[in-house]
């Protein structure tokens, strides 16, 4: 049986230079990058040589830029450690939105039981915020607002440019998920009126268990982990070197095919619901944003046959994607991201998420599409 890959938005395959140069660092003896001798200083130079290329990639300086162990520490970081800091000051409001990945939404349900103001605001169909529903909700006592550059079920792109400068005409810090936005968007936070915005390496092709943190000179953040002083004393534990520096080899070629992959991505997206709609004679809906969109995700509810039931069966054909977030894909809750867009229930209990990227051919989207046109069939008698 053959067997398609279409889960890109949950982790990524790792490309070849990422692996090459994290076999580089494995194999070349143990290196503490806080040793004084010569291992230490060979890793040391490791972890600066990367910090240096992600950060020009990102339009970032060295020093603003922390490594983490992936997207959902540099969010909880960034949320949780800005906050504390800005409770200081007398700010303890803070603001994000329904659709957010859950590792903002539990940092800043966390944040409320410590004692702050949480409003969670409204999407519209297409999972977009409003500039002027941020405003409305922002006081004087705001401390920070968290709003993803890019959805990550549905796709849908947010007007992070707009809500920035809002943010900042009211004196509060702005953070932005990009996990996903990463390696599809063309990225530079010296141009984007942000403070705070993180980042991972598996989702751009990159090892798991690594992620990076930018912040800007005039934030303060409280640290989470305490220990060591690594990370200008804002992130203590040992730097994962092979990690960063896999980090580094695979945003530098994400970078550098990123118009290319763009394109390719937008014909796979739109030939993946062609397809779909031959194969359901047009009894589906596309969920998301129309145009404001990432290249490569997109949401597909199939009217009437219940998502689980679905995917067991893309499943058994071979057929990996997802019904949501990698991270909730494993239970039998429903979308937060589709209820927040208020879809409508038939849509709610239908959608799948199918994701591409490296690997993935025109070839192997037709054949796969022959599968699924007998799953629904099949499911709809």
């Amino acid at each position: 049986m053959n067997r398609y890959y279409f889960d890109h938005a949950a982790t990524s395959p790792m490309r070849q230079e990422a692996i090459s140069a994290m076999v580089d660092v494995m194999s070349s003896g143990p290196g503490n990058p806080s040793s004084m001798h010569w291992y230490g200083r060979e890793a040391r130079q490791r972890v600066n040589r990367a910090r240096d290329t992600i950060a020009s990639l990102i339009g970032a300086k060295p020093a603003q830029l922390l490594f983490t162990s992936g997207g959902t520490e540099s969010d909880n970081l960034a949320i949780i450690g800005a906050a504390r800091a800005m409770q200081e000051r007398g700010k303890t409001h803070i603001i994000t939105s329904a659709i957010e990945h859950h590792a903002v939404l539990y940092a800043c349900q966390s944040l409320q039981r410590e004692g702050f103001e949480l409003t969670i605001l409204p999407v519209d169909q297409s999972g977009q915020l409003s500039v002027d529903v941020v405003r409305e909700a922002m006081t004087d006592r705001t401390a920070l607002v968290s709003v993803m550059y890019a959805n990550n079920e549905v796709g849908t792109v947010q007007p992070i440019e707009a809500i920035g400068e809002a943010v900042r005409a009211r004196g509060a810090l702005f953070h932005v998920d990009a996990v996903q936005a990463l390696g599809s968007l063309s990225i530079n936070v010296g141009r984007l009126p942000v403070d705070l915005m993180s980042f991972s390496a598996h989702k751009i092709n990159g090892p798991q268990g690594v992620g990076a943190l930018y912040v800007g000179n005039t934030v303060a953040l409280s640290p989470l982990l305490h220990g060591g002083s690594q990370e200008r004393k804002r992130r203590a534990g040992t730097e994962n070197v092979a990690g960063i520096t896999g980090f580094a080899a695979a945003l530098k070629a994400a970078v550098d095919e990123l118009a290319s992959r763009k394109l390719f991505m937008d014909q796979l997206r739109q030939q993946w619901v062609d397809l779909m709609l031959l194969a359901t004679e047009g009894n589906i809906v596309v969920n998301g944003h129309p145009t404001d969109r990432l290249p490569h995700i997109v949401n597909i509810s199939f009217l009437g046959i219940d998502t689980e039931t679905m995917l067991m069966n893309l499943d058994m054909a071979g057929i990996a994607v997802s019904g949501g977030s990698a991270c909730t894909s494993g239970s039998l809750e429903r979308s937060h991201v589709l209820a927040a867009m208020a879809v409508g229930e038939d849509r709610l209990m239908s959608a799948v998420r199918f994701s591409f990227g490296m690997g993935n051919t025109l070839e192997e989207l037709n054949e796969a599409a022959k599968s699924v046109e007998t799953i629904v069939r099949r499911l709809r008698k």
